[in-house]
């Protein structure tokens, strides 16, 4: 489908390299907005977080985006948002953003497959592998642009979140806060959202199961994602 809906928004995807799944609609409805008044989304691809973060708090907010027609895609939807004057849409890798001003929430659904197979579709491969952005690159550009008191927050494969939380502690990036999700009770969890800070405190860990069977979605997934999708 060219488009998705949400309750507050319209997002187009058929430029983008990545399209909506629900790795992103969890990461946005899950991060802690509370505290933050400059918000950065790494690698916004069709708008979505940047969307979701902006229905969830006042803040300004820039949306980075390095492939052009993702970028061209997610500047689109921006602008026919109602938020449009607070999100601006970059065409720029992390890795040469210096603004002149720190971030108090940096959130990303990052290329995350280390070593699987890549896809014949560059632009994919792009989005989807480490190809264009390696753990370290974003590690290190998260170090510089996060603020004091500042949370980084993604979401990653099992596997790889794991290697990811070693080598954050490298950065002095701390794994704070984890909902570790399962698509089926009877499956192995299958995604991490976590939340990184600059302070090491005592690890928050809960779970999530996404449906007790094909299209029959729990309570918890629904309370979790029920101010954006139209059928909950």
């Amino acid at each position: 489908m060219d488009y998705f809906d949400f309750k507050q928004f319209r997002v187009y995807q058929h430029k983008s390299a990545f399209k909506i799944g629900t790795d992103g609609v969890m990461l946005g409805a899950w991060a802690d907005t509370s505290s933050a008044s400059r918000i950065l989304d790494v690698g916004t691809g069709t708008g979505l977080l940047a969307l979701m973060m902006a229905q969830r708090s006042g803040s300004p907010i820039i949306a980075l985006e390095p492939d052009k027609q993702s970028f061209e895609q997610a500047r689109e939807n921006i602008r026919i948002s109602p938020w449009h004057s607070r999100i601006t849409v970059l065409h720029t890798k992390v890795q040469d953003y210096f603004p002149d001003h720190k971030f108090d929430l940096i959130i990303s659904n990052p290329p995350f497959f280390r070593n699987s197979l890549a896809n014949k579709d560059e632009r994919v491969t792009g989005t989807r592998h480490d190809k264009n952005m390696s753990s370290g690159e974003l590690l290190k550009a998260v170090e510089r642009l996060i603020g004091a008191g500042g949370i980084l927050c993604l979401v990653l494969p099992y596997a790889e979140a794991a290697l990811f939380i070693a080598e954050a502690a490298d950065y002095e990036l701390y794994c704070n806060k984890m909902l570790r999700i399962k698509p089926l009770p009877s499956a192995p969890v299958k995604r991490m959202l976590m939340e990184f800070g600059k302070e090491k405190r005592e690890l928050q860990q809960s779970f999530l199961t996404i449906e007790t069977a094909r299209h029959e979605y729990t309570d918890e997934y629904r309370k979790l994602t029920a101010d954006f999708y139209l059928g909950f």
